[in-house]
C-alpha cells in the first residue's frame, strides 16, 4: 500500500515559532512556565512537558512570582502582561506575530471607534483563547459574533469596525459581512460602505490549507487525519477531508489506528494530514505505523 505525508500540513508559522522558543528557553536548563497548553495537541504538549515545559491556568498564573512564563501563540489580553509586573514574572513572548499584529489594529480601531461612536466586531470562537486577547485590546468592550444570530447585537446606525479571528473560515466571513451589509441596506442605511469597515485578518496559512487538503483528500483511497481533539482547526480541516472521502478517519496517535480500516486496499493509496497543530514527528509515526501494516 501506497502511503502519502501530505508535505503542506503541520505546524503553521506561528506554532512552529512557539515551541522554538520554548524549546530555546528550555535548554538553558531553568523552570519555564506556559500559560495554558501551547499547542491543541497532547502529544506535543507531552513532549514539551518532558523536557520541563509546566503547563498552567490563570487561577495558578496570578499566584506566580519571581519566574518565567511562556506566551503561547494565541497571545494574551493586556491585563496578563499587567499581572505579569506586578508579580515581577518574566515573560517569554511567544505569541504568533500576525495575531500580535491583529492585537494593535483592534486597538487602534477601538481608539478610533471611540471617536466617532463606532463599535469594534470580532467574529469569533467564543471563549477562545486568542479572541479573550483580541477583545482584550478594547477593553472587552468590542462585540463577539460566533454566528449569523450574533448580528442582532450590533447597532447598525453606527460605525462597524469588523475583524475576525485568524483561523475562522474566510467563507464563513465573508457571509457575516455580507449579512450585516444587506442588513444596513433593508433598514434604510443608502451608503453602508462609509459605516461598515471589512479588515481582513484571517491568517493566508491556515485559509490556503484547506483548499489544498481538500484536493490531497481526494487523491487517496483513505485518509488519516492526525490532530488533537481539541484543535479547531484540526476539526475544521477534518471536515474538509470527510466532505470529498469519506473514507477520512480522525486520530490522535497511532494508538488510535483501527487495522480493519485498510482491508481490501492493499494495492491502493493511503494519505496522511493534519491540522496547524499537529507536530510533523507525530504524522511520520502515523505514516511509518500505516507503512507496516
Amino acid at each position: 500500500m501506497k502511503v502519502e505525508l501530505d508535505k503542506k500540513s503541520g505546524f503553521c508559522f506561528g506554532v512552529q515559532n512557539a515551541v522554538e522558543i520554548a524549546e530555546k528557553a528550555l535548554q538553558k536548563g531553568e523552570k519555564v512556565f506556559s500559560l495554558g497548553p501551547i499547542v491543541h495537541n497532547d502529544k506535543e504538549v507531552d513532549r514539551l512537558s518532558s523536557l520541563g515545559l509546566i503547563s498552567i491556568n490563570y487561577e495558578q498564573f496570578r499566584n506566580l512570582t519571581n519566574c518565567k512564563v511562556l506566551i503561547r501563540a494565541h497571545g494574551e489580553p493586556p491585563e496578563t502582561y499587567t499581572v505579569a509586573r506586578k508579580n515581577n514574572l518574566e515573560i517569554i513572548e511567544a505569541t504568533c506575530p500576525i495575531v500580535k499584529r491583529l492585537q494593535s489594529r483592534i486597538k487602534e480601531a477601538w481608539l478610533a471607534a471611540k471617536e466617532n461612536n463606532g463599535q469594534v466586531v470580532i467574529y469569533g470562537k467564543y471563549l477562545h483563547a486568542e479572541v479573550v486577547g483580541l477583545l482584550g485590546q478594547t477593553n472587552n468592550e468590542g462585540i463577539l459574533i460566533s454566528c449569523p444570530e450574533d448580528v442582532n447585537k450590533i447597532d447598525i446606525t453606527r460605525p462597524v469596525y469588523l475583524f475576525s479571528q485568524t483561523t475562522m473560515d474566510i467563507i464563513k466571513y465573508q457571509a457575516i459581512y455580507s449579512l450585516i451589509y444587506n442588513k444596513m441596506k433593508v433598514n434604510g442605511i443608502s451608503k453602508p460602505d462609509k459605516l461598515l469597515f471589512l479588515n481582513k485578518t484571517i491568517c493566508g496559512q491556515v485559509s490556503n490549507r484547506e483548499s489544498h487538503i481538500k484536493e490531497f483528500a481526494k487523491k487517496h483511497d483513505i485518509i488519516i487525519f492526525v490532530s488533537g481533539k481539541e484543535s479547531s482547526n484540526g476539526k475544521m480541516l477534518y471536515s474538509v477531508c470527510r466532505s470529498v472521502n469519506p473514507a477520512s478517519f480522525f486520530i490522535s496517535s497511532v494508538e488510535d489506528i483501527d487495522t480493519s480500516w485498510f482491508s481490501g486496499i492493499k494495492n491502493k493509496s493511503a494519505g496522511v494530514c493534519g491540522a496547524t497543530s499537529t507536530p510533523k514527528w507525530l504524522m511520520e509515526d502515523v505514516r511509518d505505523f500505516i507503512s507496516s501494516i
